[in-house]
């Protein structure tokens, strides 16, 4: 179903409470199967993390994950290690597309039995789990993240824990540091070199109670509403001054933009500087945090300045190849774009164009980016529904501030 989006020219001001991060509770919800003694609260309400919490509980065979390519990875390597477990893995189309052939041989080479049921080094999958003991593997940094991610959160439970040995330079940091941290918390003791993260066997766990911080990702949208309102206020729960989330840099990038952060306690006031004066070019690097790169974007095009992105590689194998899907939508509106593997070259343009039909691409983020470009135009999102992926209540949320109507 499509959303219409009419120009809003009036006040933002507003107080949002957003649910907990998909990324920590995703890893909790793993870690909590392997150490039942957790107890998570402020668990986010997104569809990957209700898809994984059932996916962990099935008896089934077969389970399919969707669009949730972070349940995909981190099920890969659970299941791999559950001694006996015989699960046929798979997801939606697009999923099918998305490769899980590092993580596969790592895996393999620990000694676990993993097949392909259809495509060599695609989804579905078949797992046969073992007792790992082997103690070393090595795999690529400069891929996806959450393959390494996947291989940390069941080390602790390992009978010899588990060296991951780097043969590539890491990329994407704040997600592994998520990890690790969240390891730390758990009582889990571990040693991060340059090349190599050795995690030691988890013997006494401390029972932990873990509030999920909200979602950084999530707040990006509304970061780039104020930046584009005239003049607005906006606060959001709960976030942390000191955070897990490596997209909590958005605070420092978009003061380049005009919007002013603080803290009060756990809630985060965003607010327009009056009389900004706007660079001409924005330049970043987002190797450690690409997801808010379509937001950054949409934003800079509403604001009428030149952006350079780089650090961009891992968009290409999301929901859908982001940068492809940024450069067609932008370019609807107006905009002049340029792309390669891993950045976007975004030209400054005085011209918006009105009543632009947005395509979605089964990409929740596609969808939330685009939307607060109501404040300079009138636009249509299509299949507004995706936003569920991970913000179930983006639109009620979001029609809070702009007076949207929902139908």
């Amino acid at each position: 179903m499509a959303l219409f989006l009419p120009k809003y020219d009036g006040e933002i001001n507003g107080k949002i409470t957003i649910s907990g991060s998909k990324s920590e509770s995703n890893r909790l919800l793993i870690l909590q199967q392997l150490f039942p003694e957790i107890k998570i609260e402020n668990l986010s309400n997104s569809d990957d993390t209700k898809l994984l919490k059932k996916a962990l509980k099935s008896k089934e065979e077969v389970i399919n994950i969707g669009h949730a390519g972070t349940a995909m990875r981190f099920l890969t390597a659970f299941f791999a290690s559950r001694e006996n477990s015989d699960k046929v893995l798979t997801g939606s189309k697009r999923m099918q597309e998305r490769p899980i052939g590092i993580l596969v041989d790592a895996l393999r080479n620990l000694g676990v039995e993993i097949s392909y049921e259809k495509e060599e080094g695609f989804p579905p999958i078949r797992i046969k789990g073992k007792k790992i003991e082997k103690r070393e593997v090595a795999i690529q940094g400069n891929v996806s993240s959450q393959y390494i991610s996947a291989l940390l959160l069941i080390a602790p439970s390992l009978e010899n824990g588990l060296k991951i040995n780097f043969t590539s330079k890491l990329t994407s940091i704040p997600y592994i540091k998520m990890t690790t941290s969240l390891l730390e918390s758990l009582g889990v003791s571990l040693e991060w070199n340059e090349d190599s993260i050795q995690i030691f066997p988890l013997n006494e766990n401390r029972i932990k109670n873990f509030a999920v911080e909200s979602d950084w990702s999530s707040a990006s949208y509304y970061f780039s509403l104020i930046a584009l309102s005239k003049l607005g206020k906006v606060s959001l729960e709960t976030y942390k001054r000191e955070s897990l989330q490596g997209d909590s840099i958005l605070v420092e990038i978009y003061k380049k933009l005009g919007v002013k952060s603080s803290f009060e306690k756990n809630t985060l006031h965003l607010e327009k500087i009056e009389n900004f004066t706007l660079p001409e070019i924005l330049e970043l690097d987002l190797s450690n945090a690409p997801d808010i790169a379509q937001t950054i974007a949409v934003t800079c095009f509403g604001l009428g300045i030149e952006t350079k992105m780089t650090g961009l590689h891992t968009l290409k194998i999301k929901e859908t190849d982001r940068l492809v899907a940024l450069k067609t939508e932008l370019e609807k509106f107006g905009a002049e774009v340029s792309i390669t593997d891993e950045s976007l070259h975004l030209k400054s343009s005085k011209t918006i164009h009105s009543d632009v039909s947005v395509a979605t691409y089964h990409d929740h983020r596609m969808a939330m980016a685009f939307a607060p470009l109501c404040l300079k135009t009138n636009l249509l999102i299509e299949n507004q529904e995706v936003v569920t992926k991970s913000y179930t209540d983006f639109w009620k949320d979001f029609s809070k501030l702009t007076k949207q109507k929902l139908s």
